[in-house]
């Protein structure tokens, strides 16, 4: 007898589909595996079997509801549903069990709240009318990014499917996935240690000091789990600009705050003035082979 097979449904709010993206580029035999133990019944993008106002109109149980997007109430968006987002997104919540924001615009309204700025636009937890809360099995799980890393999601499904519940931190984030810095696992940790600094795109040097790289304080494992198996922001050349956290985005993103020429945010654990006694014990030495490889 066959096992049933729970079902997904894909919510898009206001949303970039970039979490969309990155999740079609997830590795074949991951994503294969997920749709042999997962029923995908609804994705804007990827299906046509039914609708998603069919699906309320049936009440069509929903096992986990993804939603990709900030959630508002003006109802210009989704006109051919007949419901705004924030009616759509409560409605689903009815015939849901577990509730999964993807990507730091479900979880905290993103960049379309803090440009936007009507306060109109929201992430999920804050959309969500008070008494659909009870329902649910699980506290709501945020997975922060921008985008999201395919396998965070791939991660997070497994481990409720096959375990029930998900250890959180205090931003609802899954512990396991965000508990270490985008900093551990940086190639370019030596130069960071030796306060050399690089240059966006370069593949040598460190890119905190001078090109606002957050790797340092910023929850997330990109340089663990690789993207597409082989690749991170840091990897490639470019700054971390610390997508997964709360305050993202941020203004001027790839330039390091300064105040007298020493960074206003030092790395997470470690005092300021701790951080500038072993900067400047390391800027003493010269590291000629880490120095020759930035020429």
């Amino acid at each position: 007898m066959k096992t049933k097979k729970p079902k997904v449904l894909w919510l898009q709010a206001i949303t970039c589909n970039g979490n969309t993206h990155s999740f079609l580029s997830a590795n074949d035999n991951r994503m294969k595996l997920f749709l042999n133990s997962f029923d995908l019944i609804y994705h804007p993008s990827l299906t046509t079997d039914i609708t998603i106002t069919e699906i309320i109109k049936k009440r069509i149980e929903i096992d986990f509801l993804l939603v990709e997007g900030a959630i508002t109430s003006d109802t210009h968006f989704f006109s051919t549903s007949g419901y705004s987002p924030h009616e759509l997104f409560n409605k689903l919540v009815k015939q849901t069990k577990y509730l999964i924001a993807v990507g730091s615009c479900a979880s905290y309204g993103g960049i379309h709240a803090k440009f936007e700025q009507n306060g109109d636009i929201r992430g999920i937890k804050d959309s969500l009318d008070p008494e659909n809360l009870y329902i649910l099995k699980h506290p709501i799980v945020n997975l922060t990014g921008c985008p999201v890393n395919p396998e965070w999601i791939f991660q997070t499904l497994f481990s409720l499917k096959d375990f029930g519940k998900i250890i959180l931190d205090e931003e609802g984030r899954p512990k396991e996935l965000y508990y270490s810095l985008a900093h551990h696992g940086c190639t370019r940790n030596e130069y960071f240690e030796w306060k050399i600094e690089g240059h966006f795109g370069q593949k040598e040097g460190c890119l905190f000091y001078d090109q606002g790289c957050r790797g340092p304080m910023t929850h997330s494992n990109c340089n663990k789990i690789l993207w597409n198996d082989v690749n991170s922001k840091t990897r490639a050349g470019m700054p971390c600009i610390g997508c997964t956290e709360f305050d993202f985005p941020r203004e001027n993103m790839l330039e390091t705050k300064k105040n007298i020429g020493i960074p206003d945010e030092v790395p997470l654990g470690v005092t300021k003035r701790a951080y500038l006694s072993a900067a400047g014990v390391a800027k003493t030495f010269k590291i000629d082979r880490l120095h020759k490889k930035l020429i």
